[in-house]
């Protein structure tokens, strides 16, 4: 290997400002077209900007969220033939491009980066950290890249017989493949990929104090409400104990799943950032953020840590690939670094607004369809989902005027696809939505005028184009259809002893349940026929284009839950925006969108009481004592049980500690009368099992969950971040039998510790006291 360290003249200490480049790109999985395109985009940005280095996100040539198709050997021919395109011209002579895409090695996959200067492979470098949990299943595609772990450093490097293919364009057999460092002639730089930066002994450690100045990470890193301040803390970091530079790179946008990647890339140099992309803003597809960092600034800093420096004298050495190539440009010393920022973060209700709405403008420009369809009852779930429709519009709106230049072309084209009007403009945001939005209120005899209102105020505020049916003819003709049902076969019972007409009022549970269920499937069967015909009933002189419109659901993550909605009814929808946000986030989200996004009346809507409307108008019938729980309990119930990973015991121990400031718990509806819980902690305990027996005989509706946007660490999404059997036994013998026995033993201590207040050796129980709004500190 080359020597470590090097003899710095007090030319290169003049010199030692470098222009790099990091970006956020909008990629779509197995678009290798567009992505290539993309890519490239960046790359001439960067070099138009005087980078002499470049990094982009995760797997960027076929997209991350390719699942799969990475199983499929078409997917590797036509990433290594994107790759030739970019080696292929101009485009990488004079900066080093680190491009991320899959890479067979021996017959093994791997999620790799591969590194390019002057039209040539400087190396391949793949990834040994996978993430495996969430909304990832790397390890279902990929394998880690494999070194002895009791060996130093990260083993030796091994050679990569290139396709024949990329060799006749750059005219190498063989490349190195493993953990390496570029030797420049100036620096060291080196490489780490998404989780690597997330585990406990992650890479860029180990590299730092063999030398390597620049740290590079192009991540596949998704949305996630709050998760940004991560991200920020591992950068920081990684970089303020031991120095160093750090280049970090998304994707941003949705590449044809439930996850939005959040863009974000960042620069941070010694533990602060001197450099950001957005987050959510803005809709150019390629975001190329650049930094001019001072690798002065980075010897001085780890030079004057002498405990680093101990602990960097013994360190392993990682294989280094000379590379002629200087990344400093040599300016005078009159230059300057990039300034130092605190870094933007979005509050929560921001992150509402701008991540599902960005998810649904990718969605709806990519999926060739004409609009969105959203059946609005008034409520807070649909209330919600039509102000992120809004918020859309208003963004797509504002980028024409605010956007760069590309995007704007960009913004405008897709507007004009979607709205099949090839010479449209739209005046405002609100005309364009009532371009592409078409709401529905579906009224049945128990809906109430207050609900009516609201939803008919809330599509005038935003321009949508409202509508209203009445379902009650469709319920009765359900009704009648079952009345005349015939039986047949030698079992058959007869026709007049055969019941045919269910109650709501005065029957069973069952006939109550089926008569509030055809209610809500009608609503859905009648929002797909709308879907499909709106465009061609509404369309005028400036199209006849016809298409038609993607229906939206908005049942959120709470009432997911807790299982509290009719499978295949309007929940059961293409997508869903707020599926990943819990009810107490949306209500606040409202009231937010409310002040800052100029529609008043969703102040109104957040300050009514949740109601289903299937057994009467608003207040007749409310969610929480339906569901026997709060949506604030929900919340707690679900972290409980999904980010904590606990059981029933457990959840039972931590909430009796979190619930212990006197808040009201919510009366059981499946403990009542005699049964009731009568102490602290045994309400506590009731509404455990009550959760995890809702949770477990209405499982089977997660198997049919619309896809949501995913947005909480909590969600109950079984295709893929929640994975639970759908057949259960809802009785929990052996568990709810720990929780009684813990009640009991809880109960026992309390009674030898209290005093004898009564003269009889019983203290009187007192139950916590609180008024019915009490909520968490």
């Amino acid at each position: 290997h080359p020597v470590r360290e090097k003899v710095w003249t007090t030319t290169d200490a003049m010199a030692s400002l470098a222009t790099v480049a990091t970006c956020n790109l909008n990629q779509w999985a197995m678009d290798f077209k567009g992505n290539l395109e993309r890519i490239k985009l960046s790359i001439r940005e960067a070099k138009e900007k005087g980078c002499s280095f470049r990094t982009g996100p995760e797997l960027e040539i076929t997209g991350y969220g390719c699942e799969d198709y990475f199983h499929e050997h078409d997917t590797m021919l036509h990433s290594w033939e994107s790759l030739v395109h970019i080696l292929s011209d101009d485009i990488t002579d004079g900066i080093i491009c680190d491009i991320g895409m899959p890479v067979m090695h021996r017959n093994v996959l791997y999620n790799c980066r591969v590194v390019c200067l002057n039209r040539r492979i400087l190396g391949i470098r793949p990834k040994f950290c996978l993430a495996n949990d969430g909304n990832y299943r790397e390890m279902r595609y990929f394998t880690p890249w494999y070194f002895n772990p009791e060996s130093p450093g990260y083993g030796e490097l091994q050679e990569h017989y290139l396709p024949s293919i990329v060799q006749d364009v750059t005219h190498q057999k063989k490349v190195p493949i493993g953990i390496f460092s570029l030797a420049t002639l100036d620096t060291c730089l080196s490489f780490e990929t998404c989780e690597e930066l997330f585990t406990p002994r992650s890479p860029h450690i180990l590299l730092s104090l063999d030398g390597i100045e620049i740290m590079a990470n192009g991540s596949g890193s998704y949305h996630q409400l709050r998760k940004l301040n991560k991200r920020i803390d591992l950068l920081k970091g990684a970089t303020a104990k031991a120095g160093g530079i750090y280049l970090y790179a998304n994707q941003k946008g949705n590449d044809g799943g439930r996850v939005y990647y959040d863009g974000c890339a960042m620069v941070y140099v010694n533990g602060a950032c001197v450099a950001q992309g957005s987050q959510f803003l803005g809709f150019d597809e390629v975001e190329v953020v650049v930094a001019t960092v001072s690798l002065s600034d980075v010897r001085s800093f780890r030079a004057n840590n002498i405990a680093r420096s101990y602990q960097a004298s013994a360190a392993p050495t990682i294989p280094r690939i000379d590379v002629d190539f200087r990344l400093c440009d040599g300016r005078g010393i009159d230059a300057c670094p990039s300034p130092t920022f605190e870094p933007k973060v979005h509050s929560a209700m921001e992150e509402i607004a701008y991540g599902p709405s960005g998810w649904l403008w990718d969605y709806l420009r990519r999926s060739g369809m004409r609009g969105y369809f959203l059946p609005l009852s008034g409520g807070a779930d649909s209330s919600s989902t039509a102000t992120l429709v809004a918020i859309m519009c208003q963004r797509a709106v504002a980028e024409l005027t605010s956007g760069t230049e590309r995007s704007k072309k960009q913004t405008l084209g897709d507007i004009r696809k979607v709205t099949k009007r090839p010479d449209y403009v739209p005046s405002d945001w609100r005309d364009l939505c009532g371009k592409i939005f078409v709401t529905c209120y579906m009224a049945s005899q128990y809906s109430g005028c207050e609900t009516r209102e609201r939803a008919e105020l809330l599509a005038s505020s935003i321009g949508a184009m409202h509508t209203s049916i009445f379902i009650d003819e469709i319920t009765q003709a359900i009704k009648r259809t079952f009345a005349s049902v015939e039986m047949h076969g030698p079992r058959a019972i007869p026709k007049e002893q055969l019941k045919s007409e269910p109650r709501m009022e005065g029957g069973t549970i069952g006939e109550n349940l089926a008569l509030q269920n055809i209610q809500a499937r009608s609503r859905m069967v009648m929002a797909y026929f709308m879907a499909q015909l709106m465009p061609w009933a509404t369309d005028g002189d400036q199209t006849t284009a016809g298409g038609s419109l993607l229906v939206l659901g908005s049942a959120n993550v709470d009432e997911a839950l807790r299982g509290y909605y009719t499978k295949y009814d309007c929940s059961a929808a293409d997508i869903n925006p707020i599926g990943g946000i819990n009810k107490c986030d949306l209500k606040a989200f409202m009231v937010w969108a409310a002040e800052h996004k100029g529609i008043a009346v969703l102040q109104r809507v957040a300050d009514a009481k949740p109601s289903a409307e299937l057994t009467g108008a608003e207040g007749a019938q409310l969610d929480e004592e339906d569901m026997g729980m709060s949506y604030e309990e929900l919340g707690d119930l679900g972290f409980c049980r999904k980010v904590e990973h606990c059981g029933p015991l457990s959840t039972f121990i931590k909430l009796r500690h979190r619930w212990a400031d006197g808040r009201r718990i919510s009366p059981s509806n499946r403990a009542m009368g005699a049964a009731a819980p009568q102490t602290r902690d045994e309400e506590i305990a009731q509404k455990v099992k009550d959760f995890y027996f809702y949770n477990a005989i209405t499982r089977h509706k997660m198997t049919t969950l619309t896809p949501s946007y995913h947005a909480e660490n909590y969600s109950p999404d079984d295709n893929r971040f929640d994975l639970r059997p759908f057949l259960q036994n809802p009785r929990f013998d052996l568990q709810f039998a720990a929780i009684d026995k813990a009640v009991k033993q809880l109960a026992s201590c309390a009674k030898r510790s209290a005093p004898d207040m009564d003269g009889k050796g019983e203290p009187p129980i007192k139950r916590a006291a609180s008024s019915k709004g009490a909520v968490k500190s």
